[in-house]
């Protein structure tokens, strides 16, 4: 297809039952971008790790890296970074920090393993597509298609793709994490 660079792997395809049936849902808004390696403990720093509660973590996303992440931040927005993204430790406390800071995606080059399974585990689509993370800035406004993996950069026009996941894996996005799936299988 012309004008689209396709990307490798990892799309996450995320629906919610509307009033109708199913909708499709995208995600739209303006990038914050990180480079390369950076780790759960510039996500979410391990001093605030003695609260599970997800408004205060999304309320100290980020600020060892960018202190005016929660200020700028509005819900939709797309986090974008390079290679390693959520290195370092297991916790589930990074995805789920940046999921309610209200970031609607996450796209990058690569993940941390670790890092892309708790992603998915607790409902935040990742999308990896090392083009676009290469090509896309900081402030550009973006649009994530989840069901074909488009990725459109609506400040420049450039377009990217990406492979969706199995669809076990959109069921688990769908019941917005693991646990929720696993309680409507039963």
């Amino acid at each position: 297809m012309k004008g689209v660079t396709p990307c490798r792997n990892f799309l996450l395809i995320l629906r919610k039952v509307g009033r109708y049936g199913i909708e499709t849902m995208n995600a739209q808004g303006t990038v914050h971008k990180y480079g390369d390696n950076v780790d759960t403990d510039v996500i979410i720093p391990a001093r605030y790790l003695n609260t599970t509660d997800h408004a205060e973590l999304a309320a100290h996303c980020m600020e060892d890296i960018d202190t005016d992440f929660v200020k700028k931040v509005q819900k939709g927005d797309i986090m974008v970074g390079e290679n390693n993204f959520g290195c370092g430790s297991s916790r589930e406390h990074a995805p789920i920090a940046i999921k309610a800071s209200g970031i609607s995606c996450v796209v990058a080059s690569s993940f941390a393993r670790i890092f892309y399974r708790n992603a998915i585990n607790i409902g935040l689509p990742i999308m990896e597509c090392p083009e676009a993370a290469k090509k896309i800035k900081a402030g550009d406004k973006v649009s994530v298609n989840f069901d074909t993996g488009e990725i459109v950069n609506n400040t420049t026009g450039e377009k990217f793709t990406s492979e969706p996941f199995p669809e076990f894996i959109k069921e688990i996005i769908n019941a917005e994490g693991l646990i929720n799936y696993v309680k409507n299988k039963m």
